[in-house]
């Protein structure tokens, strides 16, 4: 609704100019917007609600976001600026000192018994002095907004006067106000009421009625969106939403057709709907629980029926509580635990606290096409890592040999085994072992796998060497197959490349031969590639910034990413009595990879992603 009003210019005087609107390709206040068809006055004119609504909704995102002022090379704009609040426009063509400036000021459309729509045109005219500075343009805002006409928008701009609430449209269906500091678990503290908007229809047409009202209709766990109607047996009563419906007039174009094929006043009616714990989200739990303004927890890590958490410690004091809104509200969820140390850096397991639910922590997980058992609480496994363990799964080619040489369960083995690979699998905890070889057995790859239970230097220097020395031996020409060795335990990783140093005898084999190294490191540094690449070339003693590349992984945690180094063993390194040349060697690097990703800049680094 456009309401005329009159604002002083700077020297105090009224000007009776009627208000003025934007047109479509542009005005006084500014271009239609690109892509619609209806300014402000026409979405009024021809009652196209949607289209005003579009607009408004639109306008209010520019004033929010921007505090734009006006350039004095540019002093008359086409378009629309924004500014405290208020948006300002001068007429395409306009001179100093007779442009029409007009102010727009509304208050925005809230659901349900809540502000509803008012705007105010305002017009004065400007100097060519006031035309050219920003700060004039501000001194009228300001005197707008001191203008003393705003109307009682509740009482004259409502657009379902018969349903009114105090309720804040951000408090419509967050749980009770009394749950703040819970620690201990409820469930009948969260009942409340709530009006919302219903639509009243025959019940033989509601199957062919809601497949036009998806978008309109009430979606809340738990809450069916068609009820029986209390007086009256032939009928329901559909539940909608009341961000998106609150008038009939919210109905969209081709919603407001259906109705009318059917035969549906499109009248809304208001129906009292009690919300239960059932009713709520997690987040909305826990964010009406948890003290005001801190972090919530609604993120885990799924393995098999267990939901890992890692709280804050402003969090803790809720622990119990949390881990039981888990389960409640995640189906097949049936423990929920907490890491309560960092990862043992020898058997790569942690400490945990069970939260809620039940002990048991044999589980059974699905990766990839793939099937894995193993105790949780014994062994490592993160689901996060399931990207790159496909990843280089898929650099892999039948009849490929890889070392993993921190195999944990077996993620990197099972899927390179199933691939037609030779594989070479070695984990130091006797619990990973254990499982690794069940998974081995349970995905039927148990004899293309040969599995160590050894220390991962123990296992370079004994079984990896054994198995180079065969594979680039002097019948390695005809070999046509890559071999790959994987290296896993970002925390120390690196540190075991030593053993490469001098690790085979006799003569080099041709470049193309040579192992290729998947090696994983943490890192905080601010360029977290070259940092990766100086640590692996330091331990090597020969510099990688031009044969290898670099892939990111995850961000573990701020200003902490994981990370992998991959690059063929440089001959210099890998046989003794080899010359090395600290700056540079002569194996091409790898080839690049695509990526979708974000990569970390660096000018001689090369960045290989997910493919």
């Amino acid at each position: 609704m456009l309401l005329a009003g009159r604002l002083p210019d700077p020297s105090g005087r009224y000007h009776p100019n009627p208000p003025v609107v934007s047109h479509v390709g542009g005005g006084a206040v500014g271009p239609a917007l690109p892509g619609f068809r209806t300014s402000f006055s026409e979405a009024k004119k021809g009652g196209s609600r949607r289209d005003l609504m579009t607009l408004v909704s639109w306008w209010r995102t520019v004033m929010m976001s921007s505090r734009a002022s006006l350039s004095t090379s540019d002093p008359f704009p086409t378009r629309t600026r924004a500014c405290e609040g208020c948006s300002l426009g001068v007429s395409r063509g306009a001179k100093p000192g007779i442009g029409m400036v007009t102010l727009v000021r509304w208050i925005l459309p809230r659901p349900f018994g809540f502000s509803r729509i008012l705007f105010k045109v305002e017009n004065c005219r400007i100097s060519e002095s006031e035309s050219l500075t920003p700060l004039s343009w501000t001194s009228q805002i300001q005197k707008h907004s001191r203008a003393p006409f705003l109307l009682d928008q509740r009482k004259k701009f409502s657009t379902m006067p018969e349903i009114e609430t105090d309720q804040r449209d951000s408090e419509l269906f967050s749980p009770p106000s009394n749950v703040r500091g819970m620690t201990k678990l409820d469930r009948t503290a969260f009942k409340k009421t709530v009006t919302i908007p219903v639509l009243k229809v025959r019940k033989e047409i509601v199957d062919k009625l809601m497949r036009s009202l998806k978008r309109a209709a009430l979606q809340r766990p738990g809450i069916k969106r068609v009820i029986e109607d209390p007086e009256d047996e032939e009928s329901r009563l559909i539940m909608l939403d009341p961000y998106k419906i609150f008038t009939d007039d919210s109905f969209e174009r081709a919603e407001l057709s259906i109705l009318k094929q059917l035969n549906v006043n499109p009248q809304i009616s208001k129906y009292s709907l009690e919300l239960t714990y059932e009713n709520f989200k997690s987040e909305e739990i826990l964010k009406a629980v948890l003290p005001e303004g801190q972090d919530v927890t609604s993120g885990f890590s799924r393995v098999g029926h267990i939901a890992h958490l890692n709280l804050r410690d402003h969090q803790l004091p809720f622990k119990h509580l949390i881990g039981q809104v888990m389960i409640d509200k995640n189906p097949g969820i049936t423990s929920a635990v907490n890491k309560i140390n960092n990862i043992d850096n020898t058997y790569r397991n942690f400490q945990m606290e069970v939260l809620s639910g039940e002990e048991n922590m044999m589980t059974k997980v699905r990766e990839n096409s793939h099937t894995y058992e193993f105790d949780f609480s014994k062994v490592y496994w993160n689901p996060r890592l399931s990207t790159e363990h496909s990843r280089i799964t898929e650099l892999l080619k039948p009849g490929d040999v890889l070392f993993d040489v921190f195999a944990g369960v077996g993620p990197f083995a099972v899927p390179a085994a199933k691939k037609n690979c030779t594989v070479f699998a070695n984990d130091l905890n006797p619990e990973s072992h254990k499982w690794l070889l069940h998974n081995c057995k349970l995905n039927k790859v148990d004899q293309k796998v040969k599995v160590f239970n050894l220390d991962g230097k123990d296992f370079l220097q004994g079984p990896v060497r054994e198995e180079l020395m065969q594979q680039l031996g002097p019948l390695s020409k005809e070999r046509k197959h890559s071999v790959h060795i994987v290296m896993n335990l970002p925390a120390k990783a690196i540190e075991f490349l030593s053993v490469f140093k001098s690790l085979l005898d006799g003569p080099p084999c041709s470049t193309e031969l040579l192992p290729i190294v998947h090696c994983y490191s943490f890192s905080k540094d601010p360029n977290p590639a070259k940092d990766v690449q100086q640590q692996a070339g330091a331990v090597l003693g020969i510099s990688l910034e031009a044969c290898s590349s670099i892939h990111p992984v995850r961000n573990v945690a701020p200003n902490k990413e994981m990370l992998c180094i991959t690059f063929r063993i440089p001959a210099a390194v890998l046989y003794k009595n080899q010359t090395l040349n600290l700056e540079n060697h002569d194996d091409p690097p790898l080839k690049r990879q695509r990526t979708e990703k974000k990569v970390f800049s660096e000018e001689k680094t090369q960045i290989a992603s997910v493919t």
